[in-house]
């Protein structure tokens, strides 16, 4: 059967249109160039252009249409751009999952999303009825292209408990494409996306990389089967681009050293990394809250402004720094960041009352109230100061201290839960009241299980502790920051450093983990270690000992004594 599209919808999105016009320019100019690339293999532009219109086609077939929404498993995968497209092409809403989420996680979220149809492989948690489309069997068909009002739900860390929806809208999706359009780079070579498809710092990725007629590399952080550190794939991708957290650049920004331009989000920039990249790239740091839809402000270091600053407001976008009275503060005061304009997502998906607290009306703008502290400066420019509540940024990832707590708490031996961020601001700590008569060890590995199976990586604790009393201010909030102190206090001495090599491992343990480490018998993961940290441990190693040190070796020998002794068996081989 030909592919065939009807007529559009005159109610489509101007920004569905934008990114058809691209998809078409780029199929025509440029037809063999990779589009997109993924562990399991490659599509062009001409490939892109054929397999959005027969996934769409499959889809429509299916049902999907404006007022569906169809969870998409195709993330990291080379369809992924493809059906991302085919979905919005068809005026219905795209909700992103990431397959290695908690089965439990996963199902809450397709019940609260509402969703009709799968697209992509059937995750762990997925209803049996849940009717599931492979993007690769799509044969295409007739369908109308439509326009429609949300499109696409990302879910964010919750405080009740459970992720919430963030319902972003077409007009949402036009105002962020029309701001990103400004941001020109040209076409050609690649730009990487490493991250989770269930984030949409993933979406920034995708969609500046099209617009541009770049093509997308997504690499997948957790598969380690090639034993191929992260800095030596994006080596050999050799990108123009790259999108990525200042942790994940901590530990690859040697292998982007022949890139044009690096986009810092997620989190804070240290400026000595901004400095490195500096004298390298153009560098652009962007800031934006999934409520309002991926970015809102940008500083561009093409145009002069200053990088270490989260900049001013994109095209279709507003910024105000409001009191706690919601009144504008002065240039140069402290202030609650609240942004507005057309990107604002309506709402959370079934949560009226929470949408009601976070969207609100000021002297006629419907404002988002992102509980971030900022710092307008005379110039326009926003300094970015930190949280005003529990959300978190934990490596990148927006994270609501309460979630963490609820899900402890769901424990009948746990009394209270407190969720806080430990001393090196990478990993999480909870501190908990056990009841009474149960053990302190069962208990932290019962809290670490039931963690493990309601909450993605992201938000796992790297310690647990039982208290008698959780410590408050004196205000009778719980004290955080001292439970933060606690943590890293309470560690056993354990055994000193014997050898040169037991000592030179130990230092880049403190160095990396931005903590004291003085045991040779301490774990890394167990200290705080994650994915991003092993592969700037990694480098780490290299570059002090000028050994191949790899992710592998670490994951098997996770305290400094271990990989002392591997690290000496290693360096007799080389001589």
């Amino acid at each position: 059967m030909t592919d065939l599209a009807l007529p559009v919808n005159a109610a489509r999105s101007r920004g569905i249109g934008l990114l058809e016009a691209v998809v078409e320019r780029w199929a025509a100019e440029r037809p063999t160039v990779t589009a997109c690339s993924a562990p399991d293999g490659v599509l062009d532009f001409a490939g892109l252009a054929e397999r959005t219109t027969a996934i769409a086609g499959a889809l429509a077939a299916a049902g999907a249409g404006p007022g569906t929404t169809v969870a998409l498993t195709t993330g990291r995968s080379r369809l992924a751009v493809a059906s991302l497209l085919a979905v919005w092409r068809l005026g219905a809403t795209a909700a992103p999952l990431d397959e290695r989420h908690p089965a439990a996680r996963t199902a809450e979220v397709l019940d609260g999303a509402g969703v009709s149809l799968i697209l992509g492989q059937r995750p762990p948690g997925a209803p049996a009825d849940l009717s599931v489309l492979d993007p690769e069997s799509a044969r295409g068909g007739l369908f109308a292209a439509a326009g429609g009002e949300i499109a696409y739900l990302i879910h964010t860390s919750g405080s009740a408990g459970q992720p919430k929806g963030v319902e972003v809208t077409y007009e949402g999706l036009e105002t962020v494409l029309g701001a990103m359009s400004t941001i020109r780079i040209g076409p050609g070579g690649l730009g990487v996306n490493p991250l989770s498809p269930a984030f949409d710092g993933w979406l920034w990725c995708v969609l500046l990389h099209l617009l541009n007629g770049i093509g997308t590399a997504i690499l997948d952080l957790a598969d380690d089967g090639e034993h191929v550190d992260l800095a030596d794939r994006i080596a050999a991708i050799a990108p123009r681009t790259a999108s990525l957290t200042p942790s994940l650049l901590a530990s690859c920004a040697d292998a982007l050293a022949g890139a044009e331009v690096v986009v810092v989000a997620g989190e804070h920039c240290p400026r000595g990394l901004l400095e490195v990249l500096l004298a390298r790239h153009r560098v652009l740091n962007v800031y934006g809250p999934t409520e309002a839809t991926i970015a809102a402000t940008c500083a561009d270091s093409a145009r002069g402004d200053d990088v270490t600053t989260i900049g001013r407001p994109l095209p279709g976008y507003l910024a105000r720094v409001l009191d706690d009275d919601l009144r504008p503060v002065p240039a140069g005061t402290r202030g609650e960041l609240c942004l507005g304009g057309t990107a604002l997502a309506r709402g959370y998906r079934g949560d009226p009352d929470l949408t009601a607290r976070r969207f609100v009306t000021v002297d006629g703008e419907r404002l988002f109230r992102t509980g971030d502290e900022v710092l307008a400066r005379p110039d326009g420019h926003l300094e970015f100061l930190g949280r005003l509540d529990t959300q978190v940024k934990v490596r990148g990832f927006r994270i609501e201290l309460g979630e963490v707590e609820r899900v402890v708490e769901q424990l009948p031996a746990v009394l209270a839960a407190t969720a806080f961020v430990r001393t090196g601001g990478g990993t999480l700590g909870v501190a908990a009241v056990l009841a009474d008569g149960h053990d302190p060890d069962a208990g932290a590995l019962l809290v670490r299980e039931h963690c493990r199976t309601f909450l993605p990586e992201h938000m796992l604790p790297s310690t647990v502790d039982f208290l008698p009393v959780l410590p408050c201010t004196d205000r009778g909030k719980v004290d955080r920051e001292a439970l933060a102190l606690a943590a890293d206090a309470a560690r056993p001495a354990g055994r000193a450093p014997a050898t040169v090599r037991e000592h030179e491992v130990c230092a880049v343990f403190a160095e990396v983990l931005d903590q004291p480490v003085t045991d040779v018998a301490a774990d890394f993961f167990e200290l705080g270690g994650h994915s991003l940290l092993a592969a700037r441990m990694v480098a780490a190693l290299r570059k002090r000992t000028g050994l191949r040190a790899s992710i592998p070796l670490l994951l098997g020998n996770p305290n400094p004594a271990a990989l002392a002794a591997e690290l000496d068996r290693l360096a007799e081989v080389s001589a």
